[in-house]
């Protein structure tokens, strides 16, 4: 059944988007991103597992935030909704909780405007993050946020499909300079498979057949990318190890890290965040 597909889409070609939906265990691809996935985790058995360990750090990470006092999030690179969307976990904390969804997908964005429609606390729009500008000064964006507050932007598992020669740290400056000190920024991005380089080296190029590369990068390039940011205890970890619930400890680190980190703030605001647990050093 492909009727919640938007006029256009081209569904003969894997998308990553759709390939990360099936990877989680949703409904909203195709043949062709199955297949995808199937071939990637045959030559990478862990990147079905990265999926879901990615997944586990959005959630923990928004619950963190909203435990901070954030009450507004942006979320570039959203993908197509599927369980522990962020609206659901931020509202489950504090339902007055805003959501605003941004992705570059067609079929991610129509589909989650209509599990949206019925919500006026969250929207979600077609922009592209590597025009921070066409995100931060979308009608529906502005309509639901007031960057005059305090902000949580989440860029998970989406700047590793961007490109050197789009520069992801002029992205983040341009994003962060739109923010109110006492805003977060929460990362995670591929990094190098220490071990089983060449099988993801092997899914890297997989990645070229579709419309977003994937560019793993060393910690420390994107470390640098936090100028200005404040990392929060336990700084920047494999994803695994940021945060994790009892039963999560003690997993050995994936090919992924995460951070949290706050814009120094302005003036005084929360200083008393919740204690980090379960840290892993990286």
């Amino acid at each position: 059944m492909t009727e919640w597909v938007p006029e256009g889409v081209d569904v003969t070609a894997p998308n990553a988007a759709r390939a990360y939906d099936f990877a989680l265990g949703g409904f909203h691809n195709f043949e062709v991103d199955r297949q995808f996935v199937t071939e990637a985790a045959r030559i990478w058995p862990e990147v079905i597992e990265l999926a879901h360990v990615n997944r586990a750090f959005l959630g923990r990470a928004v619950r963190w935030l909203v435990d901070a006092g954030i009450r507004q999030f942006l979320d570039i690179g959203s993908g197509i909704p599927t369980l522990g969307n962020v609206h659901e976990v931020a509202q489950d904390v504090a339902p007055d909780c805003r959501v605003a969804y941004v992705d570059l997908d067609p079929v991610a964005v129509a589909h989650a405007q209509r599990i949206l429609r019925d919500d006026p606390r969250s929207v979600a729009v077609r922009a592209d993050l590597r025009d921070p500008a066409s995100i931060l000064g979308h009608r529906d964006v502005v309509g639901l946020l007031d960057l005059a507050e305090p902000t949580a932007v989440l860029m998970v598992a989406v700047l590793h499909f961007i490109e050197d020669d789009a520069e992801p740290p002029r992205i983040i400056r341009e994003i962060s300079d739109a923010l109110v000190g006492g805003s977060f920024l929460a990362i995670s991005h591929g990094v190098p498979a220490l071990g089983t380089l060449a099988g993801q080296a092997a899914v890297s190029q997989m990645y070229r057949r579709t419309p977003t590369a994937f560019r793993p990068r060393p910690v420390a390039q994107i470390t640098g990318w936090l100028d200005g940011w404040e990392p929060v205890a336990p700084g920047i970890v494999p994803i695994n190890g940021w945060r994790p619930e009892p039963d999560e400890c003690g997993a050995a680190p994936v090919a992924a890290v995460g951070v949290v980190a706050r814009k120094q703030p302005d003036g005084v605001i929360r200083t008393d965040y919740p204690p980090p647990t379960g840290q892993t050093p990286y």
